[in-house]
This record gives C-alpha cells, sequence and structure tokens, in this order.
C-alpha cells in the first residue's frame, strides 16, 4: 500500500469504480492494519458515514491524523458534521455571500448536494463552490430555509457513498481524479482586536480555573492594557467583540465548548483550545496512536477493537487499566483485576466506541504534570494519588477526592520529563496543554496530553504567581497581533 492514495470505504462494494493512483480500502482493514505499512504523507479520503461519533468512519479521519497521512476531509471537520449547522455556514459573511447567490431562487426552502464543491445539477454551482472551500469534505447535503431576513441554512450533514446516485457517483469519481491530483490551501481572517474572551460557566461542576485565577487573569490583562471579560455560555453572539477566546471549562467535542471553538475560529479569533486540540486531545485512542508513532514512550498499550479484545489480557496483563477514548478527569478510566471484570467492563464500552484503549497498569506515587503553551513549559506540578486510591482524582456518590498538588520551578524538574513533555505536547499544535507523565524505572512514560489544562489559583500559580497569567495572556496579544498585521514587540 506503500505509495498509493487511499480511499477508505465501509465495505469494498461501495466503489467499484477504479481511479487512478488511488487503492480502495476497508475501514475496519485501515484501522487494524500496522501504521508502518503505511507511508507518512500517504493521501486517506475518508467515504465513510463519519458522523457518528467514535464510529469507524470517524476513527479513519482521527487516526490517519495521528499517522501522519494527509486526511480528507481533515480531522478538526469531523465535530463540524456532527452538528446541524457547521460554524462557517452559519458566520456572517456566509449568510450574507448566501443572499446574493439566491437571490433569484423562487420558493422558500430547498436542498443542495455537493460533490466536492460540484452541484451535480449545475443549478448553484458558485454555492457549492463557496461551501465546499468553507466545509471541505467529499459530499454534503445542506438545507436552506428563506425567512423574513433571508435566506439561512438550515441543516447540514455529510453523505457517505451509500447516500449517492448513480450520477452522483460519476462526479464523484471525475472529482476525486482531479484532487489527487492536486492540493489546496485555506487561509484564515485576520482580527484586528487585541482583547480576549474568558469562556467560564459558573455551573461547572470541575472547571479547570476556580474563581480567584479567573480574577487574576482579568487583573493581568488590565495590567497589560488587555481588555479581558467572562464570556457565559449563552453569549456566543459576543464573539466578534474579542480577538481571542480562552475556553476555561471542560472541553469534550460533543459539549457547547466545542461548538464556541468552532465559532471562534471560523470568525477568526486567537482560540484556546482551539478545535483541533479539543479533538485530538479528548480521544484517547488518537492519542495513543500519534504518540506510538512519533516513538513517545507510553506505558504498554493496545487499541482495541472487538477482533483482538482476546489479546488483552495475554499481552497486557493483570490488573490493566482501559479507556474510554473521551475519559477525562479520572472519569471513564477503569483498573480491572481479573478475567470478568476485563470482559464486563469491555463489553459496557465497546457499547459506546468501536474502539478502546487498554494500558499495562504502572503504579506511582504521584504524575507529573508539565504545562506546555506554545512548546514551551510554564509549569510543572506533581498530582498526588486520592489517598487511598490509584488514581488522582478518586469520585464517590456524592463527593470527590482529589491528591494533592506540589508546584516546582521548571528548572527543578527532571529535565528528561519536561523534554518529553513538550515533545509529546507539541505533536498536538501549539496551544496550552498539560502533559501527565509517570516515571518508572529510570524512565518517563506519557500518560496523556490535556487540552484544557488545570490552571488554578493556589497550585499551578504557586511557583510563577502573577506571571503566569501575564505569560498566557502574552500569547493571546502576540498571535492577535500578528493575526492583525500589527507590530510585534
Amino acid at each position: 500500500m506503500n505509495g498509493a492514495a487511499l480511499l477508505v470505504v465501509d465495505r469494498q462494494a461501495d466503489l467499484s469504480m477504479r481511479i487512478p493512483g488511488a487503492t480502495v480500502v476497508r475501514a475496519r482493514d485501515y484501522l487494524s492494519q500496522d501504521p508502518a505499512a503505511f507511508d507518512r504523507g500517504t493521501r486517506v479520503v475518508n467515504l465513510c458515514r463519519y458522523d457518528r461519533y467514535q464510529s469507524p468512519g470517524y476513527y479513519v479521519s482521527l487516526l490517519a491524523e495521528a499517522r501522519g497521512h494527509a486526511s480528507f476531509p481533515e480531522m478538526c471537520m469531523l465535530g463540524d458534521m456532527r452538528c446541524p449547522i457547521p460554524a462557517a455556514l452559519a458566520a456572517p459573511d456566509f449568510e450574507q455571500a448566501l443572499q446574493a447567490l439566491l437571490a433569484q431562487r423562487a420558493g422558500r426552502t430547498f436542498w443542495l448536494d455537493t460533490i466536492f464543491g460540484i452541484d451535480p445539477r449545475h443549478a448553484h454551482d458558485a454555492l457549492a463552490a463557496e461551501i465546499h472551500r468553507r466545509v471541505p469534505a467529499p459530499a454534503l447535503r445542506v438545507g436552506f430555509i428563506k425567512r423574513e431576513d433571508g435566506w439561512r441554512v438550515s441543516r447540514a450533514r455529510a453523505l457517505s457513498l451509500n447516500d449517492l446516485c448513480r450520477r452522483q457517483r460519476d462526479v464523484l469519481v471525475e472529482a476525486l481524479t482531479v484532487y489527487l491530483s492536486r492540493s489546496q490551501a485555506a487561509a484564515r481572517p485576520a482580527v484586528p482586536r487585541e482583547s480576549v474572551a474568558i469562556l467560564y460557566n459558573e455551573d461547572a461542576p470541575h472547571p479547570p480555573s476556580n474563581r480567584c485565577a479567573l480574577g487574576k487573569f482579568i487583573a493581568a490583562g488590565a495590567s497589560m492594557g488587555m481588555r479581558v471579560e467572562i464570556l457565559r455560555r449563552d453569549e456566543m453572539h459576543r464573539l466578534h467583540e474579542f480577538g481571542g477566546l480562552f475556553i476555561r471549562d471542560t472541553t469534550n467535542v460533543d459539549h457547547y465548548t466545542f461548538e464556541f471553538a468552532r465559532r471562534a475560529s471560523a470568525e477568526g479569533l486567537v482560540v484556546i483550545d482551539d478545535p483541533e486540540s479539543i479533538l485530538k486531545c479528548t480521544n484517547k485512542v488518537f492519542l495513543q496512536e500519534l504518540l506510538d508513532c512519533h516513538g513517545v514512550a507510553t506505558p504498554r498499550s493496545l487499541v482495541v477493537h472487538k477482533r483482538n479484545a482476546a489479546l488483552v489480557a495475554p499481552t497486557l496483563g493483570l490488573p490493566c487499566v482501559l479507556k474510554q477514548p473521551d475519559s477525562a478527569f479520572s472519569l471513564g478510566v477503569f483498573k480491572v483485576d481479573t478475567r470478568a471484570a476485563l470482559d464486563d467492563a469491555l463489553g459496557a464500552l465497546f457499547a459506546h466506541s468501536d474502539l478502546l484503549i487498554a494500558q499495562e497498569w504502572l503504579p506511582t506515587r504521584f504524575d507529573w504534570r508539565v504545562g506546555v503553551l506554545d512548546r514551551r513549559p510554564v509549569y510543572v506540578c506533581k498530582y498526588f494519588m486520592a489517598p487511598g486510591h490509584w488514581q488522582v482524582v478518586k469520585h464517590e456518590r456524592e463527593r470527590r477526592i482529589e491528591g494533592s498538588t506540589q508546584t516546582l520551578r521548571v528548572d527543578e524538574a527532571p529535565a528528561a520529563v519536561v523534554e518529553t513533555a513538550v515533545r509529546a505536547a507539541s505533536l498536538i499544535g501549539d496551544g496550552l496543554y498539560g502533559v501527565d507523565i509517570k516515571e518508572a524505572g529510570g524512565r518517563c512514560f506519557v500518560m496523556e496530553v490535556n487540552d484544557n489544562p488545570n490552571i488554578d489559583a493556589g497550585n499551578e500559580d504557586a511557583v510563577e504567581g502573577d506571571a503566569l497569567y501575564r505569560e498566557i495572556l502574552g500569547v493571546f496579544r502576540r498571535r492577535i497581533r500578528q493575526t492583525s498585521r500589527l507590530p510585534v514587540p
């Protein structure tokens, strides 16, 4: 398979037509194949049904990026297509363009299919091309409704091969042939507003920053001449007032925070956590594949699917740890001590995801947490295990028990821990990440790379103090000025 573009389908029979320079592969084969069988940079066109969270098609684009493959659609599109209206199709400039593109359209509702930016009926080619520019995916079906103030998108969904008629498949084959012979790049708009909105939900059970830390961000911004305000979950309409968005609520793909991140990115804001970082960090399967492909040490691990589930105990031994892909804050992570407990846990987890992570159990007194921002370490902590428990956080029915935190200067921490953390975080991007590392047998093992890491007053800022808040806001200011083409001091 080396050197060829891969067209990944749900079933081999879904695409019978031959396309020059491409090999058709089933999703289940691509997911279970040893990544070494493919060249890095291999182009992967995902023609599966990928709009169901954690389905095989969803994982195709996810793992393609982890393996260094060029995925189409890109990983960051997966969350967009799970929402009724992708953020780019709700942006004000698109809605304005829509009025001109549909000025002569009769009626009050209609549907448009677009295949690689082509309307198979050629009634709205310009609109199909504009949709594809903003939401680059192989095939989409977009609904429109005419309201009193003009045309709006009412719904959009990705189309798989099984949704296409014969004429549409012919268009797809022609478009694929063209696509495989070229590449495209998209530019982000510039936003010249040197101000930051902190998205915070006061009702969230475990926000990543406490109220005192939020106050310190606001005070630090004022000292730097920046406007820093708290933004609530019902204030998405205010995003245009800011140049940056800093998310300080627990993130997930299936969560309002992801919608904020997508909308803010579509409007050109500097965003931490950006949608791509949320997608990457909130899926443990992606992280495991990414770290493995780049030679970053982790505990002995296995990406588990139903066909290799019997290998978990022989490969990792018991006890071992099972993780659902979107586990967070020690939730969705299970230590199993017996074969019966393993079978029960696998059955329960497979009901929610086609792929899981199994890891050897690596007991330690504490986990290192290294905060990495802009590919640089900004704080180092020891997170000790909760009393009498094997995790940092112990969840009981009506309470949550956490272990203690000890903060160190970056230069006091072992160099190998810091270097490993920066290397792992840099595989995700240049945002703000918290890298969890265990030391055992003289080696460093990356447990997780977290987006949206804790910045709590009294914990992570215990060494740097107010300088930590200024450093984070300084990154926002520099990036806002860069996107605005303003001088950067």
